[in-house]
């Protein structure tokens, strides 16, 4: 009572810039967001509203219970007023929480908040601690196992949350390092998560799903072709290609094109950016499963079996011209393959392709002496492989065993397009 009030001072905690454009367009991809925050219900949804997450005109629903009482009775409270909130109404308000609320719903009403939390357009949780945050998280991963969790925040009271979620994204901030140093990501500005998920995002998921089933693919097939051949010979314990082919195969013959996949783009980055419906097209996971697992091992039993038996049973009877009829029709279905999967054409893509060739055109030279073959008989007879006869049979292999994948894939780009094509 004795002191006097001589100034209040304020700080202002402005949003960054372009924080409303990045929610509206991660909200056409289809990005549900959820904001946390320490702060209080009105500062939370005053910041809601300037940040686009909610509408100037969208209603707001709150699940709010006495902070003291009866525990039952609290309980009952909250669970009453989640089955209250109008799910599947046009126009839906934004489901609000305050801390005390949101203990409840997530100790004891788990179920029943996600069902209403996920009907709701935008989901608010005021006056969080970091322990309710990072509950929130591993609550929504315990539940929807297949929804990818993204946690952002730029203090250290997101440092839980941030390493609870799928991936970590920390911003550089004010606030200090903490959060970027514990995320996966580290942002300078909040603007930068759209191109990190519609770009960066894209391009990862895109990349990994094609690189990983062509490793698969490619250690399949000559798989196949080993199989096919001992069964041939009543299953003896023959190896038909020398080691120095197999290392050869594994490495310097594919490794350049298969890995120059990581290039690969299916749309360019400005169009990614200006339409972020595109990204809804990933999200349903058509890219990585196992339908394509599958599409991809009968790829393989199918090419393997072809190249082996037409080499076998169609063309030659000597050992040696087996070996480099199908060795050679390995390789050449191997690039074309990686041609046919490539979406957009990237010089260093070309340059794998062409030393590659040049490389196993030197090797065919090498290994057709005893000297550079390590052993007494030579792995290539190079006369027969500079012969017409050679030619025709690889050619005949090769388009064999990958015209009728192609044909495939066009037929089935032309009855179910992607959307990425109506841009071109």
């Amino acid at each position: 009572e004795d002191m006097r009030l001589l100034c209040v001072t304020a700080v202002e905690d402005r949003l960054q810039a372009n924080v409303r454009a990045t929610l509206e367009t991660l909200r056409d991809a289809n990005v549900r967001t959820w904001m946390l925050t320490g702060d209080k219900l009105e500062t939370a949804w005053v910041i809601a509203q300037n940040a686009s997450l909610v509408t100037r005109r969208q209603r707001m629903y709150q699940v709010a219970v006495r902070s003291s009482g009866d525990e039952k009775e609290r309980r009952r409270e909250a669970r009453q007023a989640l089955q209250g909130y109008p799910q599947g109404k046009f126009n839906a308000p934004c489901l609000v929480l305050d801390g005390a609320a949101l203990s409840l719903c997530v100790s004891h009403h788990q179920q029943l908040f996600m069902e209403v939390a996920c009907a709701a357009p935008a989901v608010i949780c005021c006056r969080c601690t970091p322990t309710q945050k990072a509950e929130i998280v591993q609550l929504i991963r315990m539940t929807q196992p297949k929804a990818c969790t993204a946690a952002i925040g730029d203090g250290g009271n997101d440092v839980g949350m941030i390493q609870a979620a799928h991936v970590g994204i920390g911003i550089q901030g004010r606030e200090g390092r903490q959060a970027a140093l514990a995320a996966d990501f580290s942002l300078q500005q909040f603007s930068h998560l759209g191109r990190l998920v519609l770009w960066h995002g894209r391009n990862c998921y895109m990349r990994s799903a094609t690189l990983s089933q062509f490793v698969i693919h490619r250690g399949l097939i000559i798989s196949v072709i080993q199989a096919v051949f001992s069964s041939l010979f009543y299953f003896a314990p023959v190896a038909l290609y020398n080691g120095v082919l197999v290392a050869g195969y594994a490495t310097i013959f594919t490794y350049g094109p298969l890995f120059s996949l990581v290039l690969d783009e299916d749309v360019s980055e400005p169009n990614a950016l200006k339409f972020p419906e595109l990204y809804r097209e990933l999200q349903k996971r058509r890219y990585l499963s196992v339908k394509t697992f599958l599409v991809w091992t009968w790829k393989a039993v199918y090419q393997g079996c072809v190249i082996m038996l037409g080499g076998i049973v169609l063309f030659e009877q000597r050992f040696v011209h087996v070996v480099g009829i199908t060795f050679t029709a390995l390789i050449l279905t191997e690039l074309l393959m990686v041609a046919v999967e490539v979406k957009r054409w990237h010089p260093l893509m070309l340059l794998a392709q062409l030393l590659t060739l040049l490389v196993y055109l030197a090797c065919i030279v090498a290994l057709s002496s005893p000297d550079f073959a390590g052993g007494t008989m030579a792995i290539f007879d190079l006369r027969f492989m500079l012969s017409v006869p050679f030619a025709f049979r690889v050619t005949i292999l090769t388009a064999a065993s990958t015209l009728p994948i192609w044909c495939g894939k066009a037929c089935s780009h032309y009855c179910s397009p992607r959307v990425v094509s109506k841009l071109s």
